[in-house]
């Protein structure tokens, strides 16, 4: 800010004045506004906060464009560059805790208002919010013998980290703490006693049931749709699938990954002495906003222990309308014609993780008025909806997916909602049920849409049963979007869009989009996902070619021709609409061949 080199090496902390007074100086601020905010400074100085955090508080605009406020971003921004210092947003995916907390202690970070942000042979990165003070440099430089190179981050990122990081790691430090005797037990093969080291961590310990509600809020906060906590030999490591994509969040001691799946496994109400079978449960709990959110926990020996997945179900979703699950309007129409008939069986058809149980539980919501009455059987029940009736598949009493729908059909349902049609028993019940005058919708794994009639086949269900009984089959895959804070107009590439397009000739749009990254979607330049959708309604020329021997191809080409679109076509019309990019598509859509 100006400050004279004496100053400089003697350390400054921010002053609201002088501070205003170099806003001024650049033009963020008018004078004017300058006088309204230092007649308040007695407020400021009571408030005890970082003069930042007090103008962003104020909601001021900002003088170069009125349109906009000087949020603590832009004045956070303002103040790097100022200082000479890059920006830093502080990213706890990006962060590795474990090695920056061990550099300073808690109380020497919060002191000086400063943390580690990364770590290696030559350097420590420190963030702070206090850029011209520098009465810690040197007793850092010499403690860690390291050079320390400085940054600027936003205050209130700061002190929430700064106490969230050393909360985590005291709590992995408590339960790793080292006496007695210990045998560990990595896998069935191997056993390995290990002197001086502590018993596995008691899963009611306080530090365990902390990391556990970090771990949980964290990915609440972070977005992510599974939780993977993985045992390897001596770290185990905990990953988040955040849009689709993997990251690693945390690396932690094995014995207490050990600690925290038995934790869960409590609260999930299973077996935790039984470590040699995979398990599911499930558990309920809120999110910092009050929101009740699902997880399906599922457990699955491997060779250093048990792993754990938590898929987290979030009940907003079953709010969403179909186009904010990415229908368009025709979309939107063709499904709507399969589902509102009275009989018959609608199908969903993709991999795990594709959106087939939010688009079902979407539909049943919807279909499930207090004058119909809607049954589901499920293995398991992926989220608890009040509007229907749902029963879960259990082996163990030979209650099963068949046997679940011939019991049903004794509740005098109107729709019967099959959670999978996995063989020849379950398909003949589901076109039991749809010749007797119910709609039942089911889901299989196939790639597209027209090859779901050929697994029906490959199951040994008669082609004129199909014929009779299949509306139609919905192929769905989830690409993600773009950002919208920060994706920049492209050109296109002619040759990924005659890819997308085939076998259609269509006309490439004048622009799309690509993906840049901000701190909003962490710098990937994607945020969020949507569904990209193929439906073929079983009618006309396309019904009549379901045989004994279906040729794949014809019945392909036959939808197409009857107005299906394929999932790259529909993909094609989300990059010209400019919500997603011709790489992301031909990523996860299938390659569609015609004769």
């Amino acid at each position: 800010m100006g400050l004279s080199n004496r100053e400089k090496s003697a350390g400054y902390m921010l002053d609201l004045s002088q501070l205003v007074k170099h806003l001024v100086r650049d033009g963020l601020l008018s004078e004017k506004q300058s006088e309204e905010v230092l007649s308040q400074r007695r407020d400021a100085q009571q408030a005890r906060q970082h003069p930042l955090e007090y103008l962003a508080g104020l909601k001021l605009k900002d003088a170069r464009h009125t349109d906009k406020t000087l949020d603590l971003e832009t004045l956070t921004h303002w103040l790097a560059d100022d200082a000479g210092q890059p920006y830093f947003h502080i990213d706890p995916l990006k962060i590795d805790t474990a090695s920056v907390t061990p550099v300073m202690s808690q109380a020497f970070a919060q002191r000086h208002q400063i943390l580690a942000v990364d770590v290696n042979d030559r350097e420590v990165v420190v963030a702070s919010s206090q850029p011209w003070h520098t009465g810690w440099e040197e007793n850092l430089r010499h403690v860690c013998q390291r050079e320390v190179r400085r940054v600027v981050c936003n205050p209130t990122d700061l002190t929430r980290y700064t106490a969230e990081f050393y909360k985590l790691a005291k709590s992995i430090t408590g339960a790793s703490k080292t006496d007695g005797v210990k045998t560990a037990v990595t896998n069935n093969f191997e056993q390995m006693l290990e002197l001086g080291n502590a018993q596995a961590p008691d899963v009611n310990d306080q530090h365990i049931v902390n990391i556990v509600d970090w771990l949980l809020q964290y990915a609440f906060e972070q977005r992510a749709s599974d939780i993977h906590i993985e045992p390897r030999r001596d770290q185990g490591h905990i990953r988040f699938r955040i849009d689709g994509v993997l990251h690693t969040v945390y690396d932690m001691p094995s014995q207490v990954v050990a600690a925290v799946t038995s934790r869960i496994k409590i609260m999930g109400r299973m077996n935790v002495a039984e470590k040699r079978r995979p398990q599911d449960g499930r558990l309920k709990t809120r999110s910092e906003e009050g929101n009740e959110i699902e997880l399906r926990l599922s457990t699955l020996p491997t060779a250093f222990g048990e792993k754990m997945v938590m898929r987290i179900f979030d009940p907003d979703v079953l709010l969403k309308s179909f186009g904010e699950l990415g229908f368009s309007k025709e979309d939107d129409s063709r499904w709507h014609q399969m589902v509102k008939q009275s009989n018959g069986i609608v199908l969903v058809t993709g991999p795990t993780g594709s959106g087939k149980t939010t688009t079902l539980y979407s539909t049943l919501k919807e279909l499930a008025t207090d004058e119909v009455n809607v049954c589901t059987i499920e293995d398991p029940i992926e989220m608890v909806e009040s509007s229907f009736n749902q029963m879960q598949v259990q082996h163990n009493i030979d209650l099963n997916f068949a046997s679940g729908v011939r019991a049903l059909m004794r509740q005098d349902p109107d729709i019967i909602m099959i959670g999978e049609i996995r063989d020849l028993e379950t398909a003949e019940m589901a076109i039991q049920a749809a010749l007797t005058g119910h709609l039942v919708l089911s889901t299989l794994h196939t790639n597209d849409a027209p090859s779901a009639i050929t697994r029906l086949l490959e199951l040994g269900v008669p082609h004129y049963l199909i014929r009779a009984t299949v509306l139609g089959v919905m192929a769905q895959r989830l690409v993600r979007t773009l950002c919208p804070e920060c994706k920049k107009p492209a050109s296109v590439d002619e040759k990924s869009w005659g890819e997308l397009t085939r076998p259609w000739v269509a006309e490439s749009p004048k622009q799309i989009a690509r993906p840049v990254g901000c701190q909003a979607c962490r710098q990937t330049g994607y945020l969020g996902r949507t569904g990209v959708y193929e439906l073929m309604l079983l009618e006309g020329t396309t019904r009549d070619l379901i045989s004994d021997q279906c040729d794949l191809d014809k019945l392909r080409a036959s939808a197409i021709k009857e107005g299906m679109h394929t999932l790259r076509l529909s993909g094609a019309q989300k990059v010209a609409a400019g919500l997603t990019t011709m790489e992301e598509v031909l990523r996860v859509t299938p390659v569609t061949v015609t004769r």
